[in-house]
C-alpha cells in the first residue's frame, strides 16, 4: 500500500508540473494607469467550526455578515476569504452537517475556502455534497486524485481594473495523521506545489498579486510540519499568506521573508480587515487588523437570520431527542466524579476514545478531569439536554502525544490530586490503576497499566483530553510537553451524543475497577 501511494504521489505531481507546464500562453495582461494607485479589500476567516450563532454575544454568522455588508459598502473591491475548517464543531451545525454555515457563507459572498482537516472528518460523499451546495470555491492546490486531477480547484483568479489576483489554496500534510480524508486522494507536499503554482501563475497567467490561502498553522504540532512561516521562508513571490488551523489570534501581520502573514483567531470571533494598495501591478502597502465580531458591534443580518431558523427551530426540538436508555441512574451525588471511579466518568471517556477512533485516529488511552462532569444521567430516558446538562461546557477533544516518561510523570502528578478538587481524573477502560491515601490524604498512584501492560519509558503514547487539560489546566503541566497536539474540533457532549447511541440498550452504568482507591474519603 505504501509503495502504491508513494507512485500515485509521484505520477500526481509530475501531473501538476506538466498541466502548468502546459499553461495558456495567450493570457493578456490587465490594464491599469501607469503610476495610479489601486485598492484591494481583503477580507477573511478561519476555523469557524460550525459556531453557527452568536454565544454570549460574540461571533455569529448574522453577525458578521453585517460587519461584512458595512465594508462592502465602502469599498469597490472586496475580496472575502476562509483558511478553512468550518466544519465540526457546535451541535447546530454538526446536526445538517455545516448546510446553514455553507448557506450563509453563500449569501455573504465568500469566494474561496481552503479545504481544512476538519473538511474531511467525514465521508467522501458528505464534502462532495458540501461542495455542491457552495457558491464559492473550495481550493487545495495540493491534494488531487490518483488519475492526477485535483480534487477542488488549486486557485481562482479575479480580474480587477488595474490588477490581477490569484488566491491558491493549500492543505495540511498533518490531514493525513488527524483527520480520515478518503484513501482516493493525494496529498502533495504544500511547500513544493507553493513554488510551482506561484510561478506558472506569475509567468503564464501574468498575475499581479498573488495571496496563499492555507490551512497550515503558524504553530508547529509535529517535527517537519509545513508551517505558514515555514513556508514563507521558501517560497518567494506571495504578496499575502492568509493562515489557518492553528487558531492564531495575529494583533497585526507576521512578517516573514517580506511576506506578510495574517490569521483571524477562530470561530468568526473576528474577520481579519487587510487593504492592499498596488500600483503598476505591485503590491506596495498592506494594512491589516482583526475586527471583533459581536451583536453589541453588528446587529444581527435579518437575511441571516431567516435562513438560519428554521434550522435552529430544528435543533432546538432536538434537545428532546432520546440518546439513550439506562437500567438505572448514572450517580453524580455530592460530586463523585472528583473523588474516584464513576459511571459517568468511564462513559465519557470511553466515548471520547470511541469518537476519536470513528476519525481514523489511534490513541491509547482518554483523561477528562471530573470537574467537566456537572449532574446525574437519569434513569430510563435519557434526551440530548440530559447529556448538555451533564456536560455544560464547551469543551473539545484534543489528541496529544507524549513521550512514555512523560506519561508516567503525568501519573505522578494525578497522586497529588486531592480528592474533591475538580482535576481528579477520570480515564478511559484502557487505564487502570491504584490510587493510595495516607493518612494525610497525600496520594500515590501505583499498580499502573496501559492496555494491560505497564508504561515504556521510550514509548510514545497518544491521548484524547479536552482543550482545558491540554493547556495545562488544573495543575496538568506535563501535557505541555506533548510532542505532537490537535484539536479535533469535537464537543465533548456531541461525542458522548453519539456513542451512547450505538451501546447495546439499555445502557448499564458499569465501574469495572479502572481506578481503585485505597484510604481517602468519600464526599
Amino acid at each position: 500500500m505504501k509503495q502504491k501511494t508513494y507512485f500515485f504521489k509521484f505520477l500526481a505531481t509530475a501531473f501538476v508540473l506538466l498541466s502548468l507546464l502546459l499553461g495558456c500562453n495567450t493570457v493578456k495582461p490587465v490594464e491599469y494607469v501607469p503610476g495610479q494607485e489601486y485598492t484591494l479589500m481583503v477580507l477573511h476567516t478561519n476555523d469557524h467550526h460550525g459556531t453557527t450563532l452568536a454565544k454570549e454575544g460574540i461571533a455569529g454568522l448574522a453577525e458578521r455578515a453585517t460587519y461584512i455588508k458595512g465594508i462592502r459598502s465602502e469599498y469597490e473591491n472586496v475580496l472575502l476569504l476562509d483558511a478553512g475548517d468550518i466544519n465540526s464543531g457546535s451541535a447546530l451545525s454538526n446536526m445538517f452537517y455545516a448546510e446553514p454555515d455553507i448557506k450563509a457563507y453563500n449569501m455573504m459572498g465568500y469566494q474561496g475556502v481552503a479545504l481544512g482537516n476538519h473538511e474531511f472528518d467525514g465521508t467522501l460523499a458528505k464534502l462532495e455534497k458540501q461542495i455542491e451546495i457552495s457558491d464559492f470555491s473550495w481550493l487545495a492546490a495540493n491534494i488531487v486524485k490518483e488519475n492526477g486531477d485535483h480534487f477542488v480547484e488549486p486557485y481562482i483568479i479575479k480580474d480587477y481594473y488595474g490588477f490581477r489576483v490569484a488566491v491558491v489554496g493549500l492543505t495540511t500534510l498533518r490531514t493525513l495523521q488527524i483527520a480520515s480524508p478518503d484513501e482516493s486522494l493525494i496529498f502533495l507536499d504544500e511547500i513544493e506545489v507553493a513554488k510551482e503554482v506561484v510561478s506558472y501563475l506569475k509567468e503564464k497567467e501574468l498575475v499581479d498579486v498573488i495571496i496563499l490561502l492555507g490551512h497550515l498553522g503558524s504553530v508547529e504540532e509535529s517535527p517537519n510540519q509545513n508551517t505558514s512561516i515555514k513556508l514563507a521562508q521558501e517560497v518567494e513571490s506571495i504578496d499575502l499568506i492568509i493562515d489557518g488551523h492553528s487558531h492564531t489570534k495575529f494583533e497585526e501581520p507576521l512578517y516573514v521573508n517580506g511576506t506578510p502573514i495574517v490569521s483571524a483567531n477562530e470561530w468568526g470571533k473576528f474577520v481579519g480587515q487587510g487593504l492592499l494598495k498596488i500600483v503598476d501591478g505591485q503590491v506596495v502597502d498592506f494594512q491589516w487588523q482583526p475586527v471583533a465580531i459581536s451583536t453589541e458591534s453588528f446587529p444581527p443580518d435579518e437575511e441571516i437570520i431567516h435562513l438560519i431558523q428554521p434550522y435552529s427551530d430544528k435543533a432546538e426540538k432536538s434537545l428532546n431527542d432520546v440518546v439513550m436508555n439506562t437500567a438505572s441512574e448514572f450517580e453524580f451525588g455530592n460530586k463523585l466524579p472528583r473523588y474516584g471511579e464513576t459511571a459517568l466518568g468511564n462513559l465519557l471517556c470511553d466515548a471520547t476514545v470511541g469518537y476519536v477512533t470513528t476519525t481514523g485516529v489511534y490513541v491509547d488511552f482518554a483523561i477528562q478531569n471530573g470537574g467537566t462532569i456537572r449532574s446525574r444521567l437519569p434513569a430510563g430516558v435519557v434526551t440530548k439536554g440530559d447529556i448538555l446538562t451533564m456536560l455544560p461546557f464547551e469543551n473539545y477533544i484534543y489528541v496529544l502525544s507524549l513521550k512514555g516518561e512523560d506519561v508516567i510523570e503525568l501519573f505522578e502528578y494525578i497522586g497529588t490530586v486531592k480528592q474533591g478538587a475538580g482535576g481528579f481524573p477520570q480515564f478511559s477502560k484502557e487505564v487502570s490503576y491504584t490510587l493510595k491515601y495516607d493518612q494525610q490524604g497525600n496520594g500515590k498512584v501505583t499498580d499502573l497499566l496501559i492496555d494491560g501492560q505497564p508504561i515504556v519509558p521510550s514509548a510514545i503514547y497518544s491521548i484524547a483530553t479536552n482543550d482545558y487539560l491540554a493547556g495545562g489546566g488544573d495543575g496538568y503541566e506535563v501535557f505541555k510537553k506533548c510532542i505532537d497536539s490537535y484539536n479535533t474540533s469535537m464537543l465533548l457532549s456531541e461525542a458522548v451524543v453519539e456513542y451512547a447511541k450505538t451501546l447495546p440498550q439499555p445502557v448499564q452504568p458499569i465501574k469495572d475497577g479502572r481506578i481503585k482507591v485505597v484510604g481517602g474519603i468519600q464526599p
